[in-house]
């Protein structure tokens, strides 16, 4: 029996994929789940729109993501951290402290996009990427300074 897949399902195929399954796999298991519909005339016809319809909507997310991408490019984060009298720091600069200070500037990056390698323990610039989907990556400079002391 050929089945249009719903959602992707290992070892069978990708979501939209045409397959042909044993028929009691397909009534038995895939349809009433809802993992799959029989490929039907009608089910092809609903499935070339829908497969237009989520090109359209992934070219129009890829060039919003490029656009964000570019204006983060090249972006340089200062960071203020307390630090010692010999200029060590008091803790170190991790990506949930870039992702905050993104987020302060108007960024919504999550910690987990940001790749740091390992925490930033000294004063400096520091280039850290920042990766988002499609592939898609920017490169922004992080500033560690050290934190002044208002007197008051």
């Amino acid at each position: 029996m050929r089945v249009i897949l719903l959602q992707n399902i290992k070892e069978l195929g990708k979501k939209y994929e045409v397959k042909e399954v044993a028929t009691g796999f397909a009534r038995n298991f895939l349809i009433p789940k809802r993992l799959a519909r029989p490929a039907t005339r009608e089910a092809m016809k609903w499935l070339k729109v829908h497969k237009e319809k989520e090109a359209k909507e992934a070219e129009k997310e890829l060039k919003e993501i490029q656009e964000f991408a570019a204006k983060l490019d090249g972006l340089e984060v200062v960071i203020p951290v307390k630090s010692g009298e010999k200029k060590q720091l008091f803790g170190a600069v991790n990506s949930q402290n870039i992702s905050k200070k993104l987020k302060e500037l108007g960024f919504e990056i999550k910690k987990t996009q940001i790749d740091l390698g390992q925490s930033i323990k000294e004063l400096g610039e520091f280039p850290v990427k920042i990766y988002f989907e499609h592939g898609l990556e920017a490169e922004i400079t992080v500033v560690v300074v050290e934190e002044k002391e208002e007197t008051q």
